[in-house]
């Protein structure tokens, strides 16, 4: 008894100690509001290092929680700086104010290789974009560039399923060479295009555009043509988060071509017969013409809307995607999955037993782990699948890209047979597709689209993974504001493709009774082998590599009352390999390393100084051209805190800062050839070098050498120059602009030389469309661009349940041509040097020729040697020599690439809804229409090519003698005079769009609570809804790939839930 008794003192009074050394808790109240009073409803308020232990804000903003006396709390909501506290026994309500992080002061910036940078304190020209902003119902992420970024050049000309990347370019094109891409960077590690183009903006923790030297310069010889910088996101202390979101969507092409019917294609047949060399006997009867119009038998009167019999009106989409974010202080992780399915606009046909429609998916999945291994050391561990899967048409040059369809469909008579048969007697029982065909006059059957659709598939599969290690160590122990950070990274691609097809089966019609409406089939294809119903198998393509990159950098950053220094050294190497590299020299890894360093002083936070260095080495050049030095210098002053900054100009500009810079970066990224210092020899080539045969019976053979590329030294980088002039300013404290000019001289650029006398004895045999003397070149070219970069956005909260936001981004630029080696041309409007980059030459089309005679009796235009005739197009004679050549071709139209870009929008919220609208143009930009694409009637049998509807209202000819109609006089065969590159199919490629709109609604806390969701938002939105331009015939931003896959309308509808 006196045991037990002892025992419960004993645990009584260790309780009692253990309850005597727990802090006191108290219970915290509070409102979390913005700058301006509106309440953060979901705002999180959680204890750092407590666990799980936190709340979020209801609907008025409040929050109420019980913590331990000292604990350390923070405050966060999306879009807003995050604010901490300490809870302190004597006080029990914290109201806190966030700061909007598009407005703070304070907003980090990721910079060159990871590094966090105040806003305030960057010098260079760094574009910081919300990610939000780029979530549009598509599944390409470089679709949403266009518009949203200042200084980002970015176009979309197709818009096939997993082939309809945009192409960028950060500032323009700015070089004559072989890249004018930017480099991509996803977490600190380089990526493509295309890999760019499938991250998952839910992802996405910040998504930077260095385009200057000074931001750029750290990358030294991969940051001539600007740098994108993506990194992905970590976990955070806390419970875990969960985000789901869904989408479903139907596309639609933006605009599809109008062809004409086939009875007005039939009648401009004939009237193409009826142009000279042709006499009325091969004109097409009446009767014939006639007997396509609608309601006849279709197979015995074909009547076919290729378009339509090959392509749907519309499709459907579908993404998902999946993540989890959490941790604690010592472990903090993110994992995030997605999906998404992109269907093509393809007719599919049930006899098939195959699904022939076009589909692309894609797969992903993400991992990053934060592991704290000391105090002061760090572990990241980042995992990345990216799989896609593609099953489309077998296209002519087996590429599977569907642009091949629409260009047969657009060049197959609508009236020679129809697309298949309906079984005849003697086929009911056939278990293939009877295909429609007819003979050419050469005796070889045409072309049917609807046979190359349906007859098979092809499938590629894509793969890469990505693992990459980091450590990131803490060394203030040594000295304060000294760290270290490692990365290795390794990722691997694989990609392989088949098709799968059998040969089709082509009947023509061989008997018809009108009387019956009942016909019978001739079988086209009927000798062995030519036709069969089972699916072959051929293997395609299959490419491999490995990639490997190594990172150390030292960082350190000190503050010494007003005094400010940081300094950076980052060490890089990477590898490349080719596992299919098709030669020896390409086998060999490709590697780069590189050293680069930056040095920053501040003073009171007004002003500031930045050196920057980049030291590189490729292997692809000479040992004496081998390394690179880029240095960069740049500089800022924020006048708005200066002591003189008072009175009325703050009150109307609250913050005022001038920056500017000036350096050089470089590019090795110049050419295909592997190592320019050396020569490639094939000495006994069988199968493309010279040869002599001799002996008593010509029997023997001696093979020569072929040489395929000349070493050359003297290659050495593309340098650029860069300089940048930015002022930064907060108007009446919610309007910010920020408003760039630049300039920049490229020089050094490798071309390939102009012209090589015949006596320099250049090898001249040509090997894949090589020989030696296309691959001399030399660092001769040199390039200047200039330009504007503006940005301006708004937002101003007008009640507590009410806000509205705006933005506006324009891109200006023009570039010229410093020097590139060219022919020695008669007249000095031939050159190329001093004209915009990718200038276009061509005639210049003054009107049509009213009759032959006038043709007859104008300066001689033989091209093709032919005469022009009435209807053709009558071209100036800039020269005056009376004869129409290339010494008449001038400067014509405006680059290929857009000197304009810019993006508008608008974002609204009222109580639980809310609405966004954006519009993005481009201007200064044109293209030519290709006419020998678009040229009716063209073929070797009965009117192949199709009639645009456009041609045919709008067309010379005897009756109407249009000088300015659209299309010059009919033909069957390709005219050469009026297929030249000239102002007559010049075409202005300014267009502006409703780029995208989303209308959402966000349910009540209250009602979700329960379910254990914090929130869910359900939205439909819309993408490419309206395009104003004056060019019809297409959608003006296909320019000339008009004949390529449409770019897709999108209606879709969403939800995204947290819990």
């Amino acid at each position: 008894m006196i045991g037990k008794f002892t025992c419960f003192i004993f645990l009584l009074l260790a309780g009692s100690a253990v309850f005597a050394q727990t802090p006191a808790r108290v219970t915290i109240t509070g409102t979390v509001s913005d700058t301006t009073g509106r309440i953060l409803e979901g705002a999180t308020v959680a204890a750092i290092g407590k666990g799980t232990l936190g709340t979020a804000t209801d609907r008025n903003g409040k929050f109420i929680l019980e913590v331990p006396v000292g604990t350390e709390m923070v405050v966060t909501f999306i879009g807003f700086v995050e604010q901490r506290f300490t809870v302190s026994a004597s006080r029990k309500e914290y109201n806190v104010r966030l700061k909007d992080v598009t407005r703070s002061v304070d907003e980090v910036v990721v910079t060159a290789f990871g590094r966090k940078q105040r806003k305030e304190a960057i010098v260079g020209s760094v574009t910081s974009v919300d990610p939000g902003s780029l979530k549009i119902p598509a599944s390409n992420l470089t679709n949403a560039m266009a518009g949203q970024i200042s200084g980002v050049i970015a176009f979309q000309r197709a818009g096939q399923p997993g082939a309809d990347n945009a192409q960028f370019f950060i500032r323009g094109v700015t070089t004559l060479g072989y890249s004018a891409s930017p480099l991509i960077l996803v977490d600190n590690v380089e990526l493509t295009a295309n890999d760019l183009a499938r991250l998952q903006v839910d992802d996405i923790a910040s998504f930077s555009i260095l385009k200057d030297a000074s931001a750029a310069a750290l990358y030294g010889a991969r940051g001539a043509n600007g740098v994108i910088l993506v990194t992905t996101k970590e976990g955070r202390p806390g419970k875990a988060k969960v985000n789901v979101r869904l989408e479903n969507a139907i596309s639609t092409p933006t605009r599809s071509l109008k062809l004409a019917d086939p009875v007005t294609y039939m009648k401009g047949y004939n009237e193409a017969l009826g142009n000279p060399f042709y006499t009325p006997n091969e004109i097409i009867g009446t009767q014939a013409t006639w007997n396509k119009e609608p309601g006849n038998n279709p197979n015995v009167y074909p009547a076919v809307d290729w378009m339509k019999t090959l392509f749907k009106d519309q499709t459907s989409t579908r993404r998902a995607n999946f993540s989890v974010q959490g941790g604690s202080d010592v472990t903090k992780y993110y994992i995030a999955g997605s999906y998404s399915r992109d269907n093509g606009i393809l007719q599919v046909n049930p006899v098939n037993s195959f699904n022939t429609g076009m589909k692309f998916e894609n797969y992903q999945l993400r991992s990053n782990v934060n592991v704290k291994l000391t105090k002061t050391t760090e572990a990241i561990v980042r995992l990345w699948g990216n799989f896609n899967e593609y099953t489309g048409p077998i296209t002519t040059n087996q590429s599977g890209v569907a642009t091949d369809l629409y260009y047969k469909a657009l060049h197959t008579s609508p009236v020679a047979f129809p697309a298949y048969y309906a079984p005849d007697s003697a086929n009911a029982l056939a278990n293939h597709i009877l295909f429609g065909n007819s003979t050419r006059l050469t005796g070889s059957l045409q072309d049917n689209p609807y046979a190359d659709l349906m007859s098979g598939y092809k499938n590629f599969s894509e793969s890469r993974l990505s693992a990459q290690f980091e450590l990131n160590q803490d060394f203030n122990f040594i000295t304060p504001g000294l760290k270290f950070h490692g990365i290795f990274s390794t990722n691997r691609y694989s990609y392989f493709e088949l098709t799968r097809a059998y040969s089709p089966f082509f009947y023509e019609k061989d008997t018809y009774d009108p009387q019956t409406n009942k016909y019978t089939l001739n079988w086209l294809n009927d000798q062995p082998g030519q036709a069969q119903e089972f699916l072959n198998y051929k293997e395609g393509d299959k490419n491999i590599y490995s990639f490997i990159y190594l990172q150390g950098a030292l960082d350190y950053n000190r503050s010494f009352g007003d005094h400010n220094v940081s300094a950076s050294l980052v060490s890089t190497r990477q590898q490349t390999l080719y596992g299919n590299a098709g030669s020896l020299l390409k086998s060999l890894p490709y590697r780069n390393m590189g050293f680069s360093g930056r040095l920053t002083y501040s003073f009171a936070s007004r002003y500031y100084l930045e050196g920057n260095f980049g030291y590189n080495g490729s292997e692809r050049f000479a040992p004496q051209h081998r390394w690179g030095f880029f240095p960069t210098i740049g500089g800022g002053w924020v006048a708005s805190n200066e002591h003189f900054w008072k009175g009325g100009v703050a009150k109307f500009i609250d913050r005022l800062k001038v920056r500017g810079s000036y350096g050089l970066v470089g590019n090795d990224n110049i050419g295909n050839q592997r190592f320019f210092y050396l020569s490639n020899v094939i000495p006994r080539d069988e199968k493309n070098g010279p040869r002599a045969t001799f002996g008593t019976n010509n029997n023997v053979t001696m093979y020569g050498t072929t040489i395929l590329a000349y070493p050359n030294p003297d290659v050495t980088w593309e340098t650029a120059r860069k300089s940048n002039l930015a002022v930064e300013m907060t108007v009446l404290g919610n309007l910010n602009i920020t408003a760039e000019i630049y300039h920049e001289y490229r020089y050094n650029i490798l071309i390939k030389r102009g012209f090589i006398p015949v006596t320099a004895g250049i090898e001249t045999v040509k090997v894949d469309d090589n020989s030696a003397a296309d691959n001399l070149q030399a660092n001769l070219g040199e390039a200047y661009s200039k330009g504007l970069d503006l940005h301006m956005d708004y937002k101003q909260n007008i009640s507590n349940n009410l806000w509205i936001s705006g933005m506006a981004n324009l891109t200006v630029t023009s570039n010229k041509v410093g020097y590139t080696e060219e022919p020695e041309y008669k007249y000095d409007y031939r050159f190329a040097t001093g004209k915009p980059i990718n200038q276009r030459f061509g005639y210049i089309a003054e009107r049509l020729f009213v009759d032959d005679k006038e043709a007859a009796n104008s300066p001689a235009q033989l091209f093709g040697n032919a005469p022009a005739f009435g209807g053709d197009i009558k071209y100036r004679d800039v020269n005056g020599d009376g004869v129409i050549n290339q010494d008449d071709q001038v400067p014509i139209g405006l680059p290929t690439t857009p000197q304009i870009i810019y993006g508008f929008g608008i974002s609204m919220g009222y109580k639980n809804f809310d609405l966004s609208m954006f519009f993005q143009g481009l201007a200064r930009e044109s293209f030519f229409i290709r006419p020998d694409s678009i040229a009716p009637f063209v073929s070797n049998t009965v009117g192949s090519s199709q009639l645009m509807q456009s041609i045919a209202d709008s067309h010379w000819s005897d009756e109407n003698q249009n000088l300015y109609a659209f299309w010059p006089r009919y033909s069957t065969s390709h005219v050469a005079n009026n297929e030249q590159q000239s102002t007559w199919w010049l075409r202005d490629g300014s267009f502006m769009r409703l780029k995208s709109v989303e209308l959402g609604y966000t349910l009540p806390k209250a009602w979700i609570r329960r379910l254990y969701i914090s929130n869910a938002r359900f939205y439909c939105s819309g993408l490419n809804l309206l395009t104003f331009s004056h060019f019809k015939l297409w959608d003006p931003e296909q320019a000339e790939n008009g004949f390529s896959y449409p770019i897709q309308k999108v209606f879709n509808v969403g939800v995204n839930i947290n819990f």
